[in-house]
């Protein structure tokens, strides 16, 4: 039967973005590059293409979009858009600008994270909850994987990570844990290892495997790393007036976004102990989310993985 007027399906080019990765807080995004544009708006995460779709269906030719991935998948879902497509890692910005001979760039966004449709592909190794290999790369090529971490590392540096990256409370017993079930191949079997050692009221309150396989991909992909050196390169490489919104997931990321446009904004960032200012934070942007911005009550039920999204967004002031 056909459908009703008014109640028409999906576009394939929805649909296509949906089963990538839906773009969260996609309209908050294009609200705050509607008023530098016209010109250059960088998508530094690209993935599905979601927030990319987003601002040319908001405002044509009025902006130019470039797009950036480290993982080759996200390439074929350029093919049909007027973007400029460039596969590398975001943390190298500039270098990817400078080579496609783009100087004047009026936004820049992140959207941090693994995307749906690495969770969602078993055999990338993101996932706790279906069986896959141990992998955890976004860049396929690059040589660490998270079997190498989790079968190799000594004991106290998983415990370290898993404690620092993970924000796990029992990283030593899981750490322990893994290093007992050597060698482990599979997502699944990593956790239940971590399942078995953490206590059974803990089992109970979501799965005990969420934060150390947070932990893992954030090693096994520099991630945190990643972020600051992106970040300061987006600062960079906005013309005055431009734009850096970036979105975090968990607090780690989101720290590193708060202390860098804290530290742009001219907001001493030293620790409070500190009896001299020493980060020497001078004013280079105006901080336009005092307040992290989050998904409202429809879009986390449509989208359940926005749930955790917070939005941080800065502008770039005259020299």
């Amino acid at each position: 039967m056909g459908q009703n007027q008014g109640t028409e399906g999906p576009t394939k080019e929805e649909r296509d973005e949906r089963d990538y990765h839906r773009p969260v807080l996609a309209d908050q995004v294009v609200e705050l590059f509607r008023p530098v544009l016209p010109g250059v708006v960088v998508d530094a995460t690209f993935g599905g293409g979601g927030h990319t779709r987003s601002l040319l269906r908001a405002f044509g030719d009025r902006v130019r979009m470039i797009g950036i991935d480290r993982d080759p998948n996200a390439a074929p879902n350029a093919a049909d858009l007027p973007v400029r497509f460039v596969a590398g890692d975001f943390r190298d910005l500039a270098t990817h600008l400078d080579r496609i001979g783009v100087e004047d760039v009026r936004g820049v966004l992140f959207d941090f994270g693994v995307s749906s449709h690495q969770l969602d592909t078993p055999g990338r190794g993101f996932s706790y909850r279906t069986a896959g290999p141990l992998d955890m790369r976004m860049d396929p090529s690059s040589p660490l994987t998270a079997a190498d971490i989790v079968n190799t590392w000594p004991v106290e540096d998983l415990i370290r990570i898993l404690r620092e990256w993970g924000e796990e409370p029992h990283a030593a017993q899981i750490a322990r844990a893994i290093v007992a079930a050597r060698p482990l191949s599979t997502t699944t079997e990593l956790a239940d290892v971590v399942a078995a050692a953490v206590p059974a009221a803990r089992r109970r309150r979501g799965h005990p495997a969420r934060k150390t396989f947070q932990a893992l991909r954030i090693a096994t992909n520099d991630e945190l790393a990643a972020i600051a050196e992106g970040v300061d390169a987006a600062i960079d490489v906005l013309e005055p007036g431009g734009r850096c919104v970036a979105i975090s997931y968990h607090s780690l990321e989101d720290r590193i976004v708060k202390r860098r446009f804290r530290a742009g904004a001219g907001r001493c960032v030293c620790p409070p102990a500190l009896p001299v200012c020493a980060c020497g934070a001078r004013p280079e942007l105006r901080i336009l989310t005092p307040k992290p911005l989050r998904p409202g009550a429809e879009e986390v039920a449509s989208n359940p993985r926005a749930r955790s999204a917070r939005l941080r967004a800065a502008e770039k002031v005259a020299a």
